[in-house]
C-alpha cells in the first residue's frame, strides 16, 4: 500500500522539537559511567545532580501542564514534578508526552548525550492524583538526528496508584553509550479521556550487577487493538494517517450504539480529496508514528486471526482493504494478510484476517483501513469495534 507521510500529523517524539520550560545553565558532561552507581535525571528543583531537562514537550503539548517544584507531598526531598495532562487534543494529535532532554529541546541536533555505560536500569517514583491514571509508555533515549540516541527502551501502559510507587525500566544489554533523552513518558486521550493529574520524583539511572536482561515475549491471546477507548487492553495508536488525510475525521470514543463495551471508533471519510491523493487510510502503530523506524513490533506468534466488528453508517459503503503488518523500514514488519474490498452492512458484523502461516513474530503496525473517491464519490462513515488478535 502507497504511504504518505505527512509532517503535521507526524509530530512523532523522537523527530519534532518541542518547547522548553528552561535554558541549560551549566555545560554538558561527557561522559557519567565509571565507577558511578547511579547518575541522576531529577531529585529535587534546582538540585545540582539533575542532569536533563523536561523539556521535550509533544504531541498535543497544548495539553500539558507542568509544575516542576510541586510541594505536594513529594516522595522525597522538597518538591516534585506535577504533570495535568487535558487530553484536549490541543494539536489535534490525540496523544502528549515530556522528555527529560540534554541540553533542553535537543532533539539530535546539539551534542548532549550523557555515556551511561555500565547503568542496568532506570528507576522512577510516580502516583496518580487520584489513582487509576495510565501512562501509555515511559521511554529511555529514542531520540534521533544527527546526534541519535544510542538506544531506545520503551515500557507500559503503566496504572498509576494514588501512593508512591517505584517503577522500573530495564537496560541490562543496551548501548548506552550516548544518552541525551534520558526519560519521558506518553499518554493518549483514549486513555484519559477526561484528563489527568499524576507526579513523578526521584528519576535515577542505577548500576545493579544482579539485574538480568528482558526478553522479547510472545504475547498472549486475545491481543487487543481496540477494545474501548480508555481500555489499558489497547496496545496500537491510530496515529498513521495517509493518502487525504485531511478528509479523514477520528473519534474513537463514540458512545452511540458500540458494538461491545462503552465505546467504539467512528470514521467519517469525506471524499473531497484535500490532499489530491484520491484515497485515504489509517493504520494503528506501536508507537504512535512508527513507520519502521522504531523498534516497536510485538511478538504476536500465537495468533491465528485478527477478528474486528464494523458497521456502516447507511449500509454500502466499501472498504478497499483491511490489513494487518505491512510496514516497511529499518524495524520491518515480519508479514502482513490484507482482506477486502469489503461493502460494509449496516449493522455490526464480524470480519476475520486470516493470518494462518503468516510470520507473526514481530508486528508494529496493528490494522489498517483504506479507501477511495472512486468507490465512496460521497464519502462513508463507518464504525469500529472490538479489533483484536485471537
Amino acid at each position: 500500500m502507497k504511504k504518505l507521510l505527512v509532517a503535521g500529523l507526524f509530530a512523532v517524539c523522537f523527530l519534532v522539537p518541542a518547547f522548553a520550560q528552561e535554558q541549560a545553565s551549566a555545560p554538558v558532561k561527557e561522559a557519567a559511567s565509571g565507577e558511578a552507581k547511579e547518575f541522576v535525571v531529577y531529585t529535587d528543583k534546582g538540585a545540582r545532580d539533575n542532569h536533563y531537562i523536561p523539556s521535550g514537550w509533544m504531541g498535543d503539548y497544548g495539553d500539558i501542564k507542568l509544575n516542576d517544584q510541586s510541594t505536594d507531598n513529594p516522595h522525597s526531598g522538597t518538591t516534585c514534578m506535577q504533570f495535568i495532562y487535558s487530553a484536549k487534543k490541543s494539536q489535534n494529535q490525540g496523544w502528549a508526552g515530556c522528555y527529560w532532554q540534554n541540553p533542553p529541546n535537543n532533539w539530535g541536533s546539539k551534542k548532549g548525550g550523557f555515556d551511561l555505560t555500565g547503568m542496568t536500569k532506570l528507576t522512577f517514583w510516580a502516583r496518580g492524583a487520584k489513582g487509576g491514571e495510565t501512562l501509555q509508555k515511559v521511554i529511555v533515549g529514542g531520540i534521533k538526528g544527527t546526534y541519535s540516541d544510542t538506544a531506545l527502551v520503551e515500557t507500559g501502559p503503566i496504572e498509576l496508584t494514588d501512593t508512591w510507587k517505584q517503577y522500573t525500566v530495564n537496560l541490562v544489554g543496551k548501548d548506552l553509550s550516548y544518552i541525551s533523552g534520558g526519560f519521558g513518558w506518553v499518554s493518549t486521550a483514549d486513555l484519559a479521556p477526561e484528563g489527568m493529574t499524576f507526579y513523578v520524583d526521584d528519576v535515577k539511572f542505577e548500576a545493579d550487577p544482579t539485574l538480568k536482561p528482558e526478553s522479547k515475549k510472545q504475547e498472549a491471546m486475545p491481543f487487543y487493538v481496540y477494545a474501548d477507548r480508555s481500555s489499558r487492553n489497547n496496545h496500537y495508536i491510530p496515529s498513521g494517517w495517509m493518502g487525504d488525510f485531511g478528509d479523514i475525521k477520528y473519534d474513537g470514543g463514540w458512545k452511540e450504539d458500540p458494538y461491545l463495551g462503552d465505546t467504539c471508533i467512528k470514521i467519517i471519510y469525506n471524499g473531497k480529496g484535500a490532499q489530491g491523493a484520491r484515497w485515504a487510510g489509517i493504520f494503528w502503530q506501536n508507537p504512535a508514528n512508527n513507520w519502521g523506524t522504531i523498534d516497536g513490533g510485538f511478538d504476536l506468534s500465537k495468533a491465528s486471526k485478527l477478528t474486528f466488528w464494523a458497521r456502516g453508517d447507511k449500509g454500502g459503503e466499501r472498504i478497499e482493504e483491511f490489513k494487518v503488518g505491512g510496514i516497511m523500514g529499518e524495524f520491518a514488519d515480519s508479514d502482513s494478510s490484507v482482506i477486502g474490498p469489503v461493502v460494509l452492512n449496516k449493522e455490526w458484523t464480524q470480519y476475520t484476517i486470516d493470518l494462518k502461516g503468516k510470520d507473526m513474530s514481530y508486528i508494529l503496525g496493528g490494522f489498517c483501513w483504506a479507501t477511495n473517491i472512486d468507490v465512496n464519490p460521497e464519502g462513508a462513515t463507518f464504525y469500529l469495534d472490538e479489533i483484536k488478535f485471537e
